[in-house]
């Protein structure tokens, strides 16, 4: 995205979706003896091709840099687990999977989802590139290559004579610098009667549900239908099924095959592209109106923070997400306002949040507080949260949920 080129099909980027200033990287944690260090910050200014409709921003940091320490673990998530366990089960029967089967997840994490098709019988292969992740996968007994993605690692793996009956790719895609040699990379390893599967944040969602938050710079893109089925088609690719998930505040699974393997689409795929037609997603107002829409929630936050401080409230975040990051930093949140947030992932607790320098510490600091508000970071994960701190309720204790508008759990 040199000279803001458009990283699918080149064109130069005019259109700007939404500026959200100067930010640090959402997951650059940080120890707590730099919190006086110098931190770089970087422009979060999401552009909209005109030509192909990503939306999308620049790439300041090698992906390495990002992943290769990444602190992301997925299977601190209940409900992410059960998630994963759902698909495996709903995909060994769709796609009839069985022990001569193959099942190869890019971007495979801590082994979240391969146990699943594992504990079935089914022969499970990850690649990973964050090597944290990567080593717990292993401690589980599920095989993990280190490596990123693309045209080379597919070849390679082809040439090992690896023919996966299922390519599963979650909420990788939109970290993927380039698209072109991922996706190249699908088509490669695909086999001609194989399927891949991906799930990925779904745009006219965070537009219509002003998710600013889920934009932040390890996020590189955020798709619409219309654009994805452009980018497989560019690789003979094709989108044959697509399913609308309830995850990450709105996601889509993708099914895709070869372009001349025999899945006929799906209705779901003509109504979903016939609701993003209505939606607007291929006019220009759409996304012109979205700045003002964000800045309006900006105001909404930061008015019920300065509200709680003048009525003596106290108010402590749970969580420590990369879009939590985005909108602690965006909203301008300092330690008067939140003191402090949580997190069950044991890597991070310790560390300071990048920008705002909130501590991260044990969920066990909260309950010992007994704040007035919890301020749900993860609000994807809303009633995973409440009903883990359900104990809050017993001093009065109410939820803050940023998304998709601010509102208060009793």
């Amino acid at each position: 995205m040199d000279g803001h080129r458009c990283r699918f099909c080149a064109r130069e980027l005019d259109e700007t979706f939404v500026d959200l200033g100067l930010s640090p990287l959402a997951n650059s944690y940080l120890p707590p003896e730099c919190a006086n260090a110098a931190e770089p910050t970087y422009p979060l200014h999401a552009r909209v091709c005109r030509a192909c409709g990503l939306v999308q921003l620049p790439q300041f940091e090698p992906a390495a840099s990002i992943f290769d320490q990444y602190l992301y673990y997925s299977s601190y998530s209940e409900s992410w687990l059960l998630h994963a366990e759902s698909y495996a089960a709903e995909m060994i029967v769709r796609a009839r999977l069985g022990p001569a089967s193959e099942v190869i997840e890019i971007a495979s994490n801590d082994g979240y989802l391969l146990q699943y098709f594992q504990r079935a019988g089914i022969r499970a292969l990850g690649i990973e590139p964050a090597s944290g992740p990567a080593a717990a996968a292993t401690a589980k007994g599920i095989p993990t290559r280190i490596c990123y993605f693309g045209r080379d690692a597919a070849a390679a793996l082809r040439t090992e004579g690896h023919r996966p009956d299922l390519i599963v790719a979650n909420n990788v895609l939109p970290h993927v610098p380039d698209i072109n040699d991922f996706v190249a990379g699908l088509r490669i390893l695909l086999p001609e009667a194989g399927r891949a599967t991906l799930e990925l944040p779904h745009l006219l969602h965070l537009i219509e549900g002003i998710q600013f938050d889920t934009i932040y710079h390890e996020h590189l893109s955020y798709f619409s239908l219309a654009t994805l089925e452009t980018v497989f088609r560019a690789h003979a690719l094709r989108v044959f099924d697509v399913e609308e998930l309830p995850t990450h505040g709105g996601s889509l699974r993708l099914h895709v095959c070869r372009t001349t393997a025999a899945q006929r689409p799906s209705p779901a795929l003509e109504q979903l592209r016939r609701r993003e037609e209505v939606a607007g997603l291929d006019r220009p107002a759409i996304y012109r109106d979205f700045q003002a829409k964000v800045a309006a929630k900006r105001e909404t936050i930061r008015d019920f923070l300065a509200a709680a401080q003048r009525a003596g409230k106290t108010v402590l975040g749970y969580g420590a997400p990369a879009k939590g990051n985005t909108l602690l930093n965006y909203c301008g949140v300092t330690r008067e306002l939140i003191p402090f947030t949580v997190d069950r992932n044991p890597h991070k607790q310790g560390l300071l949040l990048p920008g705002t320098h909130l501590p991260i510490r044990d969920p066990a600091a909260l309950i010992a507080a007994r704040p007035d508000y919890v301020f749900v970071l993860p609000w994807n994960l809303k009633d995973e949260i409440v009903a883990q701190l359900a104990e809050i309720r017993a001093w009065g204790g109410q939820f803050v949920v940023p998304a998709p508008e601010l509102t208060i759990i009793s």
